[in-house]
Order: C-alpha cells, then structure tokens, then sequence
C-alpha cells in the first residue's frame, strides 16, 4: 500500500495520458522497440503515432488499415513508463481516474484482475463522452506488464469506440461477445517486449 501511495503521483500521471490521443503522425518514429505491425484480433495494426511526453513516459498508437486517430473504431496502443512504479499502481490510479468520473459520466464503469505471481494486470473499462458530437463511447482493455530490463511498467491495450447514438448502442450491446476473447487474447498473447532506448 505504501508503495501504491508513493508512486500514485507518477501513476496518475500516465493514467490521465493513457487515453488515445487525438492526433496522428504520418511519420511516427518507433520509441519502444515495437514497430509494429501488431496482429490483434486477427488485424494488423500498423504504428500510427508516437509521443515522448516526459523522459519517462512514451507512448504509441497502432491503427488497422483505413483508420486515424481523430475517428478510429478500433486502435491498439504501448506505453512505458519507467521508474518505481509497478503495474499495480499504474492500474490503481487509472482506476481511481475512472472512479472520478462516474461521478459525472454515467457510462463509466471498470473490472480489475492481478495475477499476483507475475504482477501483471487486466483492467477493462468503458467511458462516455455523451456531450460531444457525436457522442462517442469508448471500452479499453489495459495489460500492465513490468518491464524487461528496466524499473517500470509496459502497458499493451486495445481501445474499440463507438459515435453517434447508433454506433455507442452497438458497441455497447456488442461487448458482451468480444469482452471475453479480448480479454483472453490481450492477456495471454506473447506480446513483442517493450525497449527503451537509453
């Protein structure tokens, strides 16, 4: 718990930023050894964009052919964050995001799984954004993963979202039949390692 609290700070920093970002690279250049494309869900996701928001902290977003980050459907997304920091605490803080926002977003929901013999984590989530136009809804699954040969913590996700009326509807009624193979897939997939560079 102790060490849950100490690196909250930085943990919540990589929560708030762990949303999908909304612009996109033609030439992203690969920060973390992966790039790509990734095979999910029998898809190829192809490495779309790439962003150094700290000298801790990266981020990259893979795409399926045909989509961008402003409208995608379906995206796939790595991260690292490094440091003293541990799946348990970034998952925490992005929980303790997600319950700050069920205050005011009525969509917002989460389950959390951890495997206490790798620490690894499984988080799944929805969220809503019903005043933007369209109204988007958005369920993410997040793998938190110690990092290979550094201090910190790898994260592997897929983000699927729906916009308008219709789309939220059926992204919503459709989760009941890919939840559970995505979840499955996400955390028994032996996913490319994450490598910093120095």
């Amino acid at each position: 718990m102790a060490t849950l609290i100490r690196s909250l700070a930085v943990a919540t920093v990589m929560a708030m930023l762990a949303l999908p970002a909304m612009a996109q690279s033609a030439t992203a250049p690969d920060r973390l050894g992966i790039p790509g494309p990734i095979t999910f869900d029998d898809k190829a996701f192809v490495l779309s964009w790439s962003s150094q928001p700290s000298t801790t902290y990266f981020k990259q977003e893979y795409l399926p052919a045909g989509q961008t980050g402003n409208t995608y459907t379906e995206m796939f997304l790595v991260e690292a964050l490094l440091g003293n920091v541990r799946p348990i605490d970034s998952a925490g803080a992005q929980v303790k995001m997600i319950q700050q926002r069920q205050q005011t977003d009525k969509v917002a929901n989460f389950s959390i799984l951890q495997n206490e013999q790798t620490g690894e984590v499984l988080l799944d989530f929805v969220l809503s954004d019903l005043q933007a136009n369209p109204i988007i809804v958005e369920w993410n699954a997040y793998r938190y993963v110690p990092l290979e040969g550094a201090e910190g913590v790898a994260l592997y996700a897929i983000s699927r979202r729906g916009y308008g009326e219709d789309g939220a509807k059926a992204l919503l009624q459709g989760l009941g039949a890919i939840r559970d193979s995505h979840m499955q897939e996400l955390g028994s997939s032996d996913l490319p390692p994450v490598k910093v560079a120095p």
